[in-house]
């Protein structure tokens, strides 16, 4: 089974950016939908934002619209993070819907977790 490997993370001041990056290990990100969730301590995982392959769409969460922005390339989904703040702290995963669409932000529609990338915000 495939999954994804994340990177990117790390310790960032509020106001700060951040990017991270997905790549696919074991299937082609052309035919799947990719999806960020991240998971504050103590906290379940959530879902913030996903990118079509079939079509570009994307969606966002409420707590990151406007702030991050999610994209791709041929091998790679990236989440330009801006404005963090210390309620951005969490380890952040990719995941996939299994086929090309984004079926909202619910966990249950999602697989092929990596061992997700840590985001602190923090001064």
């Amino acid at each position: 089974q495939g999954q994804y490997v994340e990177s990117g993370g790390g310790l960032v001041q509020p106001g700060g950016s951040l990017i991270l990056s997905c790549e696919p290990s074991g299937f082609n990100l052309e035919y799947y939908a990719t999806a960020w969730f991240r998971q504050a301590p103590g906290e379940e995982r959530v879902g913030i934002s996903c990118i079509s392959s079939a079509d570009g769409s994307t969606y966002y969460s409420e707590s990151v619209k406007g702030r991050f922005t999610i994209s791709r390339d041929s091998n790679t989904v990236y989440l330009q993070m801006n404005s963090l703040k210390p309620e951005d702290t969490a380890v952040y995963y990719c995941g996939t819907s299994g086929d090309r669409s984004c079926y909202g932000l619910e966990i249950s529609q999602y697989d092929y977790w990596g061992q997700g990338t840590q985001v602190t915000v923090s001064s």
